[in-house]
């Protein structure tokens, strides 16, 4: 049970703190709605969502008001397209279809995106699987609120690189196709290494195999609680550190398994889980690097950000998994760049670079995320990049993502604008050295060994 006390802190954290859960998201299983003609599986789809999701912005919007808690984003997760189109769509153009039926119905009942029009080839690729992913482009100029993902690696079955070569074609085109609006495309387009079925953030959304028909997964988010935490044990010892940071992530979470279960009863489908990430927003004191200088740093990316990275995140799973029965998802401490005052002016300040962040995805909750790279940046650089971040998440046995922005005409010294959400970025510069001829190599990277470990 929640307590008057509780409720009492909890007011103060939203009042004062920048305290939300950042999004409930819907999860719907569109298995059932597999046809062999494309425009049955159009119609399914749009009728299923609408269907499922009538209520889900006018739920969200009640229990923001009966409980005081801003509720950011109300969002849809969908079965993996790739699986749902597989016995219809013989053209990339077929599953562009699917794609605008999506955003007819995410429209239609008002949410803020929809996520899944995704694929999974961490060993292989079907002839479904690859029609999707070479309609990425199409798909994401073509619509407003779809996201995209691709998972392309796992610690149990390697990295399929025929796929990451693939993948930084995808991007370059699909930055390209949107380039009027800064190549927005690409900062609804991820890649991961160990994709979690039950994520509800954006742009990495989808709904597992392994789900119910339809859940209500909650994604909370609150850097600033942290940091106003932080600030009133300025100069302690490490432990006192980490004590504050678990007990705040507590209370964190215990608003999100709150909105969860109200969710789930209004709406009358399970609860899965809630996923305790600080995610930052481009609000002033909603940053996770704010965090890092209350640790102790002048700018994230000085020398020790990796060890206070590994620390935060570490501390906030400590501390909300007491707080529900159900964590999943990513679990911990984002670091998007565009999202992220604090990484911003780290980046201007010149103390972050894409070299110390991609050390840092060593130890948070995703991987390079939201970042600006020059719009000339070749194909398989850009695969080179994804390659890389996908072995820390498969050595490791974490997830790692990847969700890069090849800002077309701009170059490092400018800046894109994605607005709302998704904010700004400066363009960051990218090593230049050629990865060409293993790029180019096909096959897959084979899973690490793991029975030495017994």
């Amino acid at each position: 049970m929640i307590n008057m006390f509780e409720v009492k802190e909890t007011n103060e954290m939203i009042e004062k703190e920048n305290l939300d859960v950042r999004t409930i998201t819907l999860g719907i299983s569109l298995l059932d709605c597999i046809d062999g003609d494309v425009n049955k599986v159009c119609e399914n789809v749009y009728n299923k969502i609408t269907e499922k999701a009538k209520n889900l912005v006018k739920v969200g919007e009640d229990i923001s008001h009966e409980y005081a808690i801003p509720i950011v984003n109300k969002r849809i997760s969908v079965t993996p397209i790739a699986l749902v189109g597989g016995a219809c769509c013989k053209t990339s153009k077929d599953f562009v279809k699917i794609a605008k039926a999506l955003d007819k119905a995410a429209k239609a009942v008002g949410v803020n995106f929809l996520g899944g029009y995704s694929a999974l080839v961490s060993k292989g690729m079907t002839k479904a699987d690859e029609l999707l992913i070479r309609s990425i482009p199409e798909a994401l100029s073509k619509t407003d609120l779809i996201c995209s993902s691709v998972n392309l690696g796992s610690t149990k079955t390697g990295i399929n690189m025929d796929a990451v070569r693939l993948m930084g074609e995808v991007i370059k085109e699909t930055a390209e196709k949107t380039k009027d609006k800064d190549s927005l495309g690409c900062a609804k387009l991820v890649v991961f290494c160990n994709a979690p079925d039950d994520n509800p953030f954006m742009a990495g959304a989808f709904h597992g195999v392994t789900e119910a028909d339809a859940i209500i997964n909650v994604g909370v988010s609150g850097p600033g609680v942290v940091k106003y935490a932080l600030e009133k044990v300025r100069g302690e010892s490490f432990e006192v550190l980490c004590e504050t940071i678990k007990k705040t992530a507590f209370k964190v979470t215990r608003v999100g398994q709150l909105v969860a279960r109200e969710a789930s009863k209004m709406l009358n489908v399970p609860f899965g889980i809630v996923d305790l990430s600080l995610a930052p927003t481009p609000a002033i004191g909603d940053s996770v690097a704010d965090i890092l200088c209350e640790i102790g740093l002048e700018h994230a990316g000085a020398p020790g950000t990796t060890a206070a990275l590994a620390l935060l995140n570490d501390q906030v799973k400590k501390g909300g998994v007491m707080a529900s029965s159900y964590v999943g998802g990513l679990s911990g401490a984002f670091i998007p760049v565009s999202e992220d005052q604090g990484m911003i002016n780290a980046v201007n300040a010149g103390a972050l670079t894409l070299e110390k962040l991609e050390a840092m995805t060593c130890v948070c909750s995703v991987g390079l995320d939201m970042i600006a790279i020059p719009g000339d940046t070749k194909a398989t650089t850009i695969s080179g990049i994804i390659a890389d971040e996908m072995a820390i998440g498969m050595v490791n046995q974490k997830t790692t993502a990847v969700r890069l922005i090849p800002v077309i005409g701009k170059k490092v010294g400018d800046s894109a604008e994605f607005g709302g959400l998704l904010g700004y970025a400066p363009i960051m510069p990218v090593n230049q050295i050629s990865c060409d001829d293993f790029i180019n190599r096909k096959g897959r990277i084979p899973a690490p060994i793991h029975s030495f470990k017994n």
